[in-house]
């Protein structure tokens, strides 16, 4: 099913700090009802699950203080990404690594913007999956039915100048639409078409702000043929596997 779409940004949310119960902040600004959808940023998840970090309490290994040195970066800043990740993807003026959760990213997703205080930093969500489905349970029981919720965050691409929003987590949502083996107009086989739904609602929901909007959700309404009743394989099915990528 396919039409017109409601792309609404979710104002009146309060500030949210570490143990804050964002799924009913979320919940209660919104009034949510079966078949929505939340997108929500990363920043406010990790907020809320105390993965922010001062900068001032890491102790900095040689490494860290080595790589800091080459790439004009604070060396605790540098140990926090060493940290979060399982290897270092490329150190060429840009710290880019694959993070324990198979993210590949620049410095681990790590972030200093729109934090709070200088020398704050934030993680990402230990399991962004997870948190997406926390949020939709407890979305999900404020709404009386099902929703779907997709966790947000900002990516360079390569051969792309840019950031665009991409799923980093997801719950409740078909992450991918396959047609693989349908037929096109024309009547022809698809052979390679799979669609990142989930990737789309996360562009989709990032149009509806800016980075200074201090929007953390936007409910996306009208695609309630994207929501479905399990939470589902989550945003890590869209991680191409390692076998099946040929820049690695």
């Amino acid at each position: 099913m396919s039409g017109p779409i409601t792309v609404l940004p979710i104002s009146g949310i309060p500030e949210i700090e570490a143990g804050a119960d964002l799924g009913r902040a979320i919940a209660s600004a919104a009034e949510p009802t079966d078949g929505d959808i939340f997108v929500v940023a990363q920043k406010v998840v990790s907020k809320a699950e105390g993965r922010g970090r001062r900068l001032a309490d890491v102790e900095p290994s040689p490494r860290a203080i080595e790589l800091g040195h080459d790439l004009d970066k604070d060396p605790r800043l540098v140990e926090l990404i060493l940290a979060e990740s399982v290897r270092i993807v490329r150190d060429e003026r840009v710290l880019i690594v694959e993070t324990a959760g198979g993210l590949i990213c620049a410095n681990a997703g790590i972030d200093s913007s729109n934090v709070g205080a200088a020398g704050e930093v934030l993680l990402l969500p230990e399991d962004p999956d997870a948190s997406a489905q926390r949020l939709r349970a407890e979305i999900g029981a404020a709404a009386g039915g099902r929703v779907g919720v997709v966790i947000s965050d900002s990516f360079g691409r390569p051969w792309r100048v840019g950031q665009t929003d991409v799923a980093i987590g997801c719950a409740g949502v078909r992450p991918v639409d396959d047609w693989r083996g349908r037929p096109d107009r024309d009547g022809r086989e698809l052979a390679a078409t799979e669609i990142a739904v989930a990737d789309q609602l996360a562009g989709a929901a990032d149009l509806s702000r800016d980075k200074a909007a201090g929007v953390p959700a936007v409910l996306i309404r009208g695609r309630p043929d994207l929501v479905t009743a399990e939470d589902g394989p989550g945003a890590r099915s869209l991680q191409r596997p390692r076998d099946q990528d040929l820049f690695r």
